[in-house]
């Protein structure tokens, strides 16, 4: 039987009350942001590029102590959605010392998912020049698109002085690898993808990213298409040489999978604090 596409990917329609989630992230965001203002350990708006949407909320553990750093990355289907929903992804790592970018970019279809990649290795570059820092990159769903395509990036062919190894892992949530599914559905105009763009932006067919670490996790209640996709990118890269990491987290959906990153007791935040670079 053929795949309905169009159904497998549309996580909204999947969760109906999606609306409601999206509501206490807002509220949870608005309280970290307030919280971490008042202690004095966020830098909000922190501009990386000339849009207005190209900016990185900073969130420290505490004032004046370098910390390992993370970079989070919203999804959105490349397409929606905003960093200030987000803030509070930040409070799990923050809470066991690691400091957390939450990055913002411009939106299809004003832009391309190309150049959607671009400005977030930009991000990484300004950070990097900010705080001399290796980093672990870490999204949910075109962020997990992301985070993969940051690990996978030739760093040294962008930006000679930087570490080769300035991003040595990076953690995906429900992220999407292959984009070529998505061109028969209607959002693909949205993202401006053709077969031959839809390639070009799949991290999956890139090199793999040799040596450095990959987690791809999804929550167990998603289509099979989001496990499938994790499934394979986990399973092509380890293959190639990357350490890579598949795992399904029980009773969660697309949405809800990513509530653990704010529980600094959580098994997600433990693994991403394990694959956080130590500073030099």
């Amino acid at each position: 039987m053929p795949v309905d596409y169009e159904a497998e990917y549309n996580n909204r329609a999947r969760v109906p009350e999606h609306p409601e989630i999206f509501a206490r992230w807002a509220r949870e965001a608005e309280d970290y942001r307030a919280e971490t203002m008042k202690e004095r350990r966020a830098e909000l708006g922190l501009s990386y590029g000339s849009s207005l949407r190209q900016f990185i909320d900073l969130f420290s553990p505490r004032r004046g102590v370098t910390a390992p750093l993370a970079l989070f990355i919203h999804g959105g289907y490349w397409r929606s959605l905003d960093p200030s929903l987000f803030s509070h992804m930040a409070r799990g790592l923050n809470a066991q010392g690691v400091a957390v970018g939450v990055v913002g970019y411009d939106l299809c279809p004003e832009v391309s998912i190309a150049e959607i990649i671009e400005q977030i290795r930009h991000a990484c570059l300004f950070l990097w020049l900010r705080t001399g820092q290796r980093m672990l990159i870490y999204g949910h769903s075109a962020g997990g698109h992301l985070a993969a395509a940051m690990v996978a990036t030739d760093w040294q062919s962008l930006y000679p002085k930087a570490p080769a190894d300035l991003v040595p892992a990076a953690y995906s949530i429900s992220g999407l690898f292959d984009l070529t599914p998505l061109v028969g559905i209607p959002m693909a105009q949205d993202l401006r993808l053709d077969e031959a763009v839809a390639r070009r932006v799949s991290p999956l067919f890139w090199r793999a990213p040799k040596g450095r670490a990959f987690d791809a996790v999804a929550g167990a209640l998603e289509s099979s298409e989001f496990l499938r996709q994790s499934r394979t990118v986990a399973d092509s890269w380890g293959k190639a040489g990357a350490q890579t990491r598949y795992e399904e987290i029980a009773e969660t959906n697309h949405f809800t999978v990513i509530d653990a990153l704010a529980d600094p007791q959580s098994t997600m935040v433990g693994r991403l604090v394990a694959l956080a670079p130590r500073p030099k």
